[in-house]
């Protein structure tokens, strides 16, 4: 029976248009379901979600986590190379899926109205210091990635405390109205530091608590696995608005320590960030990442290698390889080769005079560079 497509749902689909999901590509979808996991029949905006039929189900949870295809515009961001991973797919099969997904979704192309109707969807999410907020323009924003990385003491973790609480509240008092995915990597998480920034809010503590999801990441690769399981999460419940990383670097030091395996670490943490950059986007969601910074060691000739200064560069790779305070991703052997995921902003946050903070907005597409100040308290965030 065709189903009306609404006029919003898409970019290029003329007005009345309908899908008859009886046409031929939706017995292909029908028959590879075991390989894709979900069938389509329900759209919300600009998505199409798919339904999950448990009893016909023939692929492993951990298949299933591994792969993360839980809408037809996941369909469309994945590869046709990353398709034929999934086992017993074949190129006829793949180039059947994909033919299905374009139909669905129209054309990519869209005009700068429409884009900027989508931009009206993107939230904003306060740090809870005025300062702060101001240098980014309201807060953090959805739809794109956010990285804060500073030296030990500034804050960081408590930014995503804090974050994880503001979240949450209405639109009026600096919030999303929606839940949180937490994902620990170094097991700083603290339930009480929540509970008492609830108090700050006059805000339930154990009902916040219970809004976010949380998981802790002990190898990189347990890592990536999380961020698959919480973009099928993202699928299931519409409510999600922030999802966080604390901190992104952690987990791929450990596993790949030394300079043989940098290329290798390189490209790992290239796809974590491609796949976080897509579910920001796909679902409407804030992304944050805290991240460390690092030593800097210099050779002088005829002399060992010592450390000169603490630099503000952060660990990681990034296209801003030889730049003072480069973004979490300031390690590659070529800045030409990794892609510039970040498509929000990189802050870096060090200490002031006394209590004080302060944060840089170093990179942003839409905000000049500039600081702002904080300090940290019981309530997380707060102006000095």
């Amino acid at each position: 029976m065709p189903v009306p497509v609404n006029d919003e749902s898409r970019a290029g689909t003329p007005p009345g248009e309908e899908i008859d999901f009886d046409e031929p590509q939706w017995d292909m979808i029908d028959e590879l379901q075991s390989h894709v996991h979900f069938h389509a029949r329900t759209r919300f905006n600009s998505l199409t979600v798919f339904h999950t039929r448990e009893s016909t189900l023939k692929i492993s949870p951990s298949s299933r986590l591994k792969e993360g295809i839980c809408t037809v515009s996941a369909v469309r961001m994945t590869s046709r190379r990353n398709l034929l991973k999934i086992k017993g797919m074949s190129e006829a099969k793949v180039e059947k899926i994909k033919e299905a997904a374009q139909k669905i979704l129209g054309s990519s192309f869209q005009t700068g109205v429409q884009v900027a109707d989508k931009r009206k969807r993107v939230l904003q999410i306060s740090t809870g210091s005025k300062s702060v907020d101001g240098m980014l323009g309201g807060g953090f924003m959805s739809q794109s990635i956010s990285e804060v990385y500073g030296e030990f003491r500034t804050g960081k973790t408590q930014l995503a405390h804090t974050l994880s609480v503001i979240a949450q509240l209405p639109p009026e008092m600096g919030g999303a109205s929606g839940k949180v995915t937490y994902i620990d990597t170094e097991g700083t998480f603290r339930p009480d530091r929540i509970r008492a920034i609830a108090d700050r809010f006059g805000v339930d503590p154990e009902q916040t608590l219970e809004n976010i999801t949380y998981a802790r990441a002990y190898n990189s690769e347990h890592q990536m696995e999380l961020i698959q399981e919480a973009g099928i999460r993202f699928a299931e419940e519409k409510n999600f608005r922030l999802l966080i990383v604390d901190s992104i670097m952690a987990l791929f030091r450990t596993d790949y320590s030394g300079r043989g395996e940098l290329s290798e670490r390189q490209q790992k943490l290239a796809q974590m960030l491609a796949k976080l950059c897509k579910l920001s986007e796909e679902f409407n969601i804030v992304v944050l990442l805290t991240n460390q910074v690092q030593g800097e060691f210099r050779r002088i000739p005829g002399r060992q290698w010592r450390l000169l200064q603490r630099s503000s560069r952060s660990v990681g790779i990034s296209y801003l390889m030889r730049r003072p305070h480069a973004s979490c991703c300031a390690k590659a052997s070529d800045p030409r080769l990794f892609p510039k995921w970040f498509s929000n902003l990189v802050s870096w946050i060090r200490i002031g005079r006394g209590e004080e903070r302060v944060a840089k907005l170093v990179d942003s597409p839409e905000r000049p560079e500039s600081e702002g100040s904080y300090k940290l308290d019981e309530g997380g965030w707060a102006d000095v």
